[in-house]
């Protein structure tokens, strides 16, 4: 009777250290899953902010302004960023209305505004990129602890000596398993850091501010207006 006491307990206290990993695991599971989200949402913001790029781009009207352009703003031909030079300008982004005495004036004014308006957009992607950075290395952190608190290969023993249908009867794993995931089950348990490498986050770009580039902005403007008046004229229309 006593080695049933002590079988007993020894038990009660395995599946304790159990419902406490399961515990720890679904709370870092939902820390994984909101830095999912995060990724998502940070690739969103992206696209809204190359939608800039490629309203200022629309504005060079032609590829060769488009490229001195991009080498302006020094943007690398690898850069993900520089794609979005290349992409059909769609009109869903907000139209922008300045007002001049001249077309030639309101077209600079235009290009000014365009890029003070991308500026502003790859700022905020910086502050919302970094941020994520930080949580991801906090998870990291977390998943690290837990990983380390936790004696995977004891309690895969143990779960391992119980038969399945008691193991889905106290859902410790849950009940969607099949025999063959079974089998694997030490490496479903196994939660890996989060590499954002590989995920298709674009880099932060480094622009020069609107008021330090201003002036060659202007001067952009101005070539492209004189040698694609009638381009520029058409588009202001």
């Amino acid at each position: 009777m006593e080695d049933d006491l002590i079988c007993s307990l020894t038990r009660q206290v395995k599946e304790e250290v159990i419902e406490n990993y399961l515990t720890e695991r679904c709370i870092v599971g939902l820390q994984i899953e909101d830095i999912q989200n995060q990724v998502e949402a940070l690739k969103a913001r992206a696209s809204k902010t190359g939608l800039r790029l490629s309203r200022l781009a629309y504005l060079m009207t032609h590829r060769d302004m488009t490229q001195r352009l991009l080498d302006l703003l020094k943007i690398p031909a690898d850069s993900p960023w520089a794609s979005f030079a290349e992409r059909q300008f769609t009109r869903g982004t907000r139209l922008i209305r300045v007002r001049a005495f001249t077309d030639k004036g309101r077209f600079k004014k235009l290009v000014l505004e365009a890029y003070q308006r991308f500026h502003g957009y790859m700022e905020d992607y910086r502050k919302t990129h970094g941020e994520l950075m930080e949580e991801c290395k906090a998870v990291n952190i977390n998943i690290a602890k837990f990983q380390k608190n936790f004696d995977l290969l004891t309690i895969l023993s143990f779960l391992k000596s119980m038969d399945t249908q008691e193991l889905e009867r106290k859902q410790y794993l849950g009940d969607n398993f099949t025999a063959d995931e079974m089998a694997s089950i030490d490496q479903k348990l196994y939660l890996p850091p989060i590499m954002l490498e590989g995920l298709g986050i674009h880099e932060p770009l480094t622009l020069p501010h609107p008021g330090t580039i201003g002036p060659s902005m202007e001067i952009l403007a101005s070539d492209v207006f004189r040698k694609y008046e009638a381009s520029v004229r058409s588009l202001l229309a």
